[in-house]
Parts: C-alpha cells; structure tokens; sequence
C-alpha cells in the first residue's frame, strides 16, 4: 500500500476537485445535514442490515452520524420499526457526548422526547454488587436511547439497536459480540466501528471474517482522506466561521498526519499496525497441495531471448511441443465441471501465469491447470489463454491484470469474449486493476479457502515460494517489490497473483447460457478440409456454448 500523498499533492487534487464541481463551495451555507459517508451509513442501516463492521480514521464525526439513527429508529412506533438503542464504548466520556447527540438529534426532529437523565442499575460480578452508570433518553414511543458500559452482562436480557463504538478498546470485545449478535434473532441490528488497534486485534479478526466469508455481514471503511473528500473539512469550517481554501485544508490535513506520526496508518487509514509476516504458513499451503500432477499439470514455456529474430519455422518449432502438451490437457478437462480463469501477464523480468481452476459440485476449487511463459511475446501469451478460455467447460469467469502492460491483453480477450465490470454483466472477461484495495478485499477469501481446506492445488516448490512471498504490509496482504531465485528465474508472487485472479472469478455471479446449433450438412460440391504442410487443418469454426470458437487445431496454426 502507498503511503498518504503529500501536501502538496493533496492541495493540488481538492483545487482540482473544486474546479470540477463548480459552486460546491459556494454551497456550503447550506449543506446537507450528513456527509455522504455519515448518510451511506445510516442508508445501509435503513435498508435492514443487521451486522455492519465500520473500519474508520480518527474523528471524522461517524458517532455523530450514528447518532441520528439511533433517534430515528428509537423515536417510531413499534409497527413502524422502532426499538431501543443501546451505544457502548470504553469511555464514559464517549458515551456522554453520544447521549448529547442524540438530544440535539431529538431536539433537531422534533420529536417527542424527555431530558436525559443519569440513572443507576444494580450490577453483579464476581467481586459483589456495584452500580454502572448508565444515560438514557425515553422516547413516546415506549423506546429508548441507551448508554451503557462495556461489560458484556449489560447487555443480557435486552433487545433491539446496539452500537459498539471504538471496538477494538473495549476489554472483551469477543464476549461482547457474543451478547450483542443474540440480538439477530429478534430482528435487532448491531453496528461494530472501530479505528484499529493491531493486526491481531479481535476487531481486525471480525474484519477479516466478514471480507473471508467466514461471518456474514456487510463491511465498510472510511479512512481519514475519503471523509476529507466528502467534505470533512469544510464541514468543521462552516461550523468554526473559518474560510475554506485547498490550500488551508492541505495543511491542515498535514498538521493532522505528522500530529500521529508513526501511527498515522493505524489511526487515519484504517492499517492494523503490528503486522510484517507471511500471509500464509508453508505447512498450510503445503497441506492445501494434494492433487496429483497428473490431474493439475503445471506446463512451461520458456522461450530464447531472441525468439521473436529466428525465422517462423523455428518459431513455429519451438512451440510445437509445447502446444501439443498443451492440447492433450485441455482435451482432457472435465466437461461437467465448472470452471475460473486468472491470468497475471508479464513479459521480461517474471513469468506470465495462467491458471485454471475447477468448481466441483461441493463449492470446492481444484487446481485443473497451470501455464507459466517465461519470455513469450505476448502475442502468443494471448493465443495459449485464448485456447485455455475456449477449451475450459462452463466457464464461470476469466479474471485478467489489467495493470500496467497487462491492459491491452485484458482488453484484446475481452472484446473477444465480453468484458464483465460488475455481478449483472454478461461477458466472461473481468479487468482487474490491482491494488492495494482489491488485495484487502479479495485475498482474504482465498485466505479463508486455504484455512478451511476449500481449495486444493498440485505440489510444486515455487508455487509454494509464490504464496509465501505475499507478506502483510500495513495490514494489507500485498508483494513486495524484491525478487526471489537465481539470476533469470526469479520469481515474484506471479502464481499467487493468478491464483488470486481465478478464485475472484470463481467467486462473482455468473449466467449459464446454452444452445445446441443446427449442424448444416456439406452439399457435394463442397470439398472437404485439407491439411496444409505443417500438418494443421483448416478446419470450419464451430459453435459452442453461446462463443464463436475456432478449433484447437486452428488456433495452433497463428504461430
């Protein structure tokens, strides 16, 4: 993950924002009363989530935000949704300033509520009776607004909202979720927002749970410079009366960087400090390769320096036996099967990676095949995975880096075979721009699928070098920039990238469409198909599964 851009950058980037957007600054007399993170938030509330995990920066006014729904839902009939809402924090401080918010949510309404109130409650533990303050504001609806400590007992026997706000400082966070998730049952919701606190932090567990598809729910992050974007700053300068400028608020955002120094990941973007190993154990990807070779293959293809100087019969012979290998696996893939594509293109330094995965009827992925190319021109890169896209049965998706000089591959197969850019989609072909975003998102399910043995693959000891060099950086699984292995065969996470690639593909939503074509008999006067002198024939395009596709034997013949 890049660290934040400078001041200069950030300056440079609001003028310009500004400038796009004529009189969004004139506007600001008369805002909308939530920012566009703060009302996303309320929005995805309203619309029924029950557990929603909030990843966010420092001070960016989310409890404030919360705190309007909470009067919303708390402050309506029963018939209409209402319930009692319950905020939790490490702090008393905190919870009085949520209790206030409220208030002046209530008051700003119009609903009818009474004044807050302090009130105490007989609280037992193991060292005898003591009372836990509490704040509270009652609502006509019979619902109230309540603020309680952290001890997980306070929330037993209760029913409705619960908002545990700066999670990962609470004493005991696991047994308080298991309190507050029993709150589902009954069609409460339950709102987990934290800024970090550690990689190994339970708050960081949940986070990654939800992204792995271990824990249902809906995840959402808000670091420090989004909210700037969505007029954090301009909102603290209409309320201060001070004028707002790009310039005043990229020293201002500056002051607040180099205030947490160190700890400014942790505390602004939303990256788990404490973190710096292997993403995943050499026993657990060790125990994850079980599939024979001989039903995984892993194919290379290593080509001369000055391959593309010899003369096309030698190119053509360099090839052949590669293809032919090539040609008697795709022949042999299960036609039944389900299948997922990734490719990670590359050209001079690292190989390019084709990898193929199979989707068996128990949701579990299976290395069907691997293509690694180093030095191969990426005219033939594209031809070998357009004979892989062609041959692989029910093909749910091909997931290709689009990064860099991997754009105009992604975008040659994807006018072949339709470029997918969301779930409703149609093409077969996803663009993937990687970064650091997409690896926090997308690798902690293949994370998932290796720790819950929902994925198996074919032994081999640089696959195993690949994986291992996906390193946590900044809390992000990600690959360094340094290489690993002897002089030109250095490797660089290229087989963790492709495998990465497939199972986003096996993962996103799919349609099925087929049909069987009328088959036109020859007349006679048509000649059947001769092979020229390389052997090749050129045979007529067949029709299947909804793609135009060539024959193998044809699309071997371009080289």
């Amino acid at each position: 993950m890049s660290a934040p851009i400078s001041k200069s950058e950030w300056e440079k980037l609001r003028r310009e924002s500004t400038e796009a957007l004529p009189g969004i600054v004139a506007e600001l007399g008369l805002p909308k009363v939530l920012l566009e993170y703060q009302g996303d938030t309320v929005a995805k509330l309203e619309s029924g989530t029950s557990l929603l995990v909030i990843e966010k920066s420092r001070r960016i006014g989310l409890t404030w935000g919360l705190a309007s729904y909470a009067v919303l839902r708390a402050a309506r009939a029963k018939s209409a949704g209402g319930m009692d809402a319950m905020y939790i924090s490490y702090s008393q401080e905190m919870t009085r300033e949520f209790v206030d918010a409220c208030g002046m949510w209530a008051r700003a309404f119009n609903m009818a509520a009474m004044e807050a109130e302090e009130f105490f409650f007989a609280d037992k533990d193991e060292s005898g009776d003591r009372s836990i303050q509490a704040f509270r504001i009652r609502f006509a609806s019979g619902f109230e607004i309540v603020a309680l400590s952290s001890a997980p007992r306070t929330l037993r026997g209760k029913q409705g909202l619960v908002i545990i706000d700066e999670a990962a400082f609470v004493d005991s966070l696991k047994e308080l979720l298991k309190a507050a998730l029993a709150f589902l049952m009954w069609g409460g919701q339950v709102v987990v927002c934290s800024t970090h606190n550690g990689v190994d932090n339970e708050f960081n567990t949940l986070v990654q749970d939800i992204l792995g598809g271990r824990r249902k729910g809906a995840h959402t992050r808000i670091d420090f410079d989004q909210a700037l974007m969505q007029g954090l700053y301009q909102r603290i300068c209409l309320v201060t009366g001070e004028e707002w400028s790009p310039e005043a608020e990229a020293n201002w955002r500056q002051d607040i960087i180099d205030f947490y120094g160190d700890g400014a990941d942790e505390e602004l973007f939303c990256v788990p400090a404490m973190g710096s190993g292997s993403w995943l154990t050499t026993p657990l990807i060790e125990a994850r390769m079980t599939v024979a070779s001989e039903d995984a293959p892993v194919l290379r293809l290593d080509l001369p320096d000055d391959y593309l100087q010899k003369p096309e019969l030698t190119r053509r012979s360099l090839l052949a036996p590669f293809m032919e290998e090539l040609r008697e696996v795709l022949e042999g893939l299960d036609e039944e099967a389900l299948h997922a594509f990734g490719y990670d293109p590359a050209r001079k330094k690292d190989p390019a990676v084709a990898k193929l995965l199979r989707i068996e009827k128990d949701l579990r992925r299976v290395s069907a095949l691997t293509v690694e190319m180093r030095r191969v021109p990426f005219a033939e890169q594209k031809a070998i995975c357009r004979d892989i896209i062609m041959a692989a049965h029910r093909l749910v998706g091909a997931a290709i880096d689009a990064t860099g000089m991997g754009m105009n591959l992604a975008e040659d197969l994807g006018r072949e075979f339709g470029i997918r850019e969301d779930v409703d989609g149609a093409g077969l072909v996803w663009q993937v721009s990687l970064s650091s975003s997409w690896y926090n998102e997308h690798m902690p399910p293949l994370k998932t699928a290796f720790e819950d043995d929902t994925i198996a693959l074919a032994k081999d000891a640089e696959h195993v070098i690949d994986l291992r060099a996906v390193k946590i950086v900044r809390g992000i699984p990600s690959i360094p920039p340094e290489r690993e292995g002897e002089a030109g065969k250095k490797r660089h996470g290229d087989f963790a990238v492709a495998l990465a690639l497939a199972y986003f593909a096996s993962r996103m939503e799919w349609r099925e469409f087929a049909y069987r074509a009328a088959v036109r008999k020859p007349s006679r006067f048509e000649q059947k198909p001769q092979a020229d002198e390389s052997g090749w024939q050129d045979r007529p395009d067949e029709t299947t599964g909804g793609f135009r596709m060539a024959s193998l034997r044809r699309s071997r013949g371009t080289f």
